[in-house]
């Protein structure tokens, strides 16, 4: 339920809209391209990252059917005018939806929306619900560095309770990033603690206690929240003065009510994330194609003795209730 794709044609954005470092593909050998924001190289990927056929060979070989799909985090462009965002958003929304309904039993498309305009998020919000068929979106851990608690953003979250759409968080744009860009460390440590900040902003503001039926779900195991989440229940507790402002529920309360996927690289951490979070709140993630996911599919999950709920819930059944789809559509 967490993967990644772009169109293999990026319109070149900057050109048309007369400024920015939007993201566009330079092809500069077969089956490869590098992705480039402005002048500047950001990241070379391969023929998997846009071509679906490739994508559904390479899944086959981890007995692996149906991919959960949305754009790459650096292709959100918040920073971007919201008439220019929205265009953006558009285009790769028509995108995902086009490949989910060519290839309906292998995709299922989350769609992006122009979160620096709350108005017109709303807009895109509806029309990747009643007429792009798409079951949820996908957003940043912060919008242009405001937290998801801001007032602003209520009213999107409002919508999405409303419309019935399930909402996947994703770290980017990673707090401190300029200041520890050496050995990866916004990757390493900076999006863990991106998604804790998600996390921890939408239960203190009591976004998840006034929008119950809210379907959020955070990449990467939730981050560092799981793992960090007795320091929080004890700030919550000592200093409720400064964090219990908003929301007197303590955040352990939210455990279980929201999905994470499976992301942890790690036995242990999962079995960790499985007993606080219990199995059908855990979908199944990798991150594909982007290398610092799990490279082959479910491998190490099925390496770790659990039992056949739990590896029935992580492989399918979390994620089909978190977007509130039926199996029945994929047999």
């Amino acid at each position: 339920m967490h993967s990644h794709i772009l169109p293999k044609n990026l319109p070149k954005w900057t050109e048309k809209f007369g400024y920015g470092d939007f993201i566009y593909l330079d092809f500069h050998k077969e089956d490869y391209a590098r992705m480039m924001k402005g002048n500047q190289f950001f990241r070379e990927i391969y023929i998997n990252c846009w071509d679906p056929e490739i994508r559904i060979k390479e899944y086959e070989q981890f007995h692996t059917q149906v991919q959960v799909v949305c754009t790459i985090p650096v292709l959100f462009s918040y920073w971007a005018k919201a008439k220019d965002g929205l265009e953006v958003a558009r285009f790769l929304n028509d995108d995902i939806a086009a490949l989910q309904a060519k290839y309906p039993q292998n995709y299922i498309g989350l769609g992006t929306l122009p979160m620096q305009d709350a108005e017109l998020a709303i807009q895109e919000l509806e029309r990747c619900k009643h007429e792009l068929n798409l079951p949820g979106i996908q957003i940043g851990s912060n919008i242009n560095n405001k937290n998801l608690s801001e007032e602003e953003f209520f009213p999107i979250f409002e919508a999405a309770e409303n419309l019935g759409m399930a909402i996947m968080i994703h770290p980017w744009n990673m707090m401190g990033f300029s200041s520890m860009e050496k050995y990866w460390l916004p990757w390493l440590v900076g999006m863990p603690a991106e998604t804790s900040r998600a996390i921890c902003s939408l239960i203190f503001s009591g976004v998840l206690e006034k929008l119950p039926k809210l379907r959020f779900c955070f990449s990467h195991a939730s981050g560092s929240f799981l793992s960090t989440i007795g320091r929080i229940e004890h700030g919550f507790n000592c200093r409720p003065d400064l964090v219990a402002i908003d929301n007197p529920i303590n955040p352990r309360e939210y455990l279980g009510k929201f999905w994470v996927d499976s992301i942890t690289h790690d036995a242990k951490m999962l079995n960790y994330v499985l007993d606080l979070q219990g199995s059908e709140k855990v979908c199944l993630g990798t991150d594909y194609p982007f290398p610092l996911g799990d490279l082959e599919v479910g491998k190490f999950i099925e390496e770790m003795n659990l039992d056949h709920k739990s590896l029935e819930d992580i492989f399918c059944n979390a994620t089909l209730s978190w977007l509130n789809l039926d199996k029945s559509k994929f047999l």
